[in-house]
């Protein structure tokens, strides 16, 4: 496998950080069920399971840096900062060359030097969609209703035979989404759906795993994420998380062209 697919690979499934390291590292869940007091039971675990709603919403920017992988065939550090609100900045390095991405809150820019782009480029209205969900590190299931996202609980299921809650959220687009939530610590295990890049949709699944505690918050440090539960081929280990740095806002202003504005030649097979 070449270098250049694999990074398009990881990026045309919506540049996720494991996709999707910043929409399923930081959020909790608000779901919706006929018997309203379960739900109040599972929420209330749900949010004491991470740290609480208060912590949560007190983290006003985070830092994430580790390292992803793309099977045996190439890998690189990446380090992803966001801030509110809805603002982030990512960089992935591999094979010497690196990949931006960047988003205010309201314009995104981005680059590919695998595919010979180096200039930071506007993101299309699809990409603008799959950044704009990243950003959001409380997650679509904080302050739902809000958001115009729509949860409830399905019921239970069994994620690698452990018992969990599956709840199914349908997002204010009209996409649906399912979050796995294990019986007895109410920590996700398993975030399932799809994503849409350059006209086509994608299934995905991801497994979260290495919970730890970073300031009173609890962190998934290595999400496993592919096509299917045998088709796991992209590995987000996570090294560090960093809870309120300073960033200022400068970081998420449009990128600076590199000094030698040369496209770059497509990566060769690592």
């Amino acid at each position: 496998m070449k270098t250049k697919s694999v990074v398009r690979s990881f990026h045309s499934r919506g540049t996720r950080l494991g996709g999707l390291v910043v929409a399923f590292l930081f959020f909790c869940i608000i779901p919706q069920s006929l018997l309203a007091q379960t739900i109040t039971q599972i929420l209330a675990k749900v949010y004491v399971a991470r740290g609480g709603l208060t912590k949560i919403r007190a983290v006003k920017s985070e830092r994430v840096s580790g390292t992803i992988s793309f099977g045996s065939e190439a890998s690189g550090p990446f380090v992803v900062e966001l801030k509110r609100a809805l603002k982030m900045h990512m960089t992935l390095s591999v094979q010497s060359q690196t990949m931006v991405r960047v988003f205010d809150g309201t314009q995104g820019w981005a680059n590919n030097p695998f595919a010979g782009k180096v200039n930071p480029e506007p993101m299309t209205d699809e990409d603008l969609k799959n950044i704009s969900e990243e950003a959001d590190f409380d997650g679509p299931l904080v302050d739902y209703a809000k958001k115009g996202n729509k949860p409830e609980l399905v019921g239970r299921d069994k994620v690698e035979d452990k018992d969990v809650w599956r709840v199914r959220l349908t997002t204010k687009n009209g996409d649906v989404r399912y979050y796995l939530f294990d019986a007895g610590t109410f920590l996700l295990l398993k975030w399932e759906g799809k994503r849409r890049a350059e006209g086509k949709e994608f299934p995905v699944e991801s497994y979260f795993r290495d919970y730890r505690d970073v300031e009173g918050l609890k962190f998934s440090f290595q999400i496993d994420s592919g096509s299917s539960a045998t088709d796991l081929t992209q590995k987000l280990v996570i090294d560090k998380i960093e809870l309120n740095p300073e960033t200022p806002d400068s970081e998420f202003a449009k990128p600076a062209a590199p000094s030698d504005a040369a496209p770059a030649p497509p990566a060769s097979t690592p």
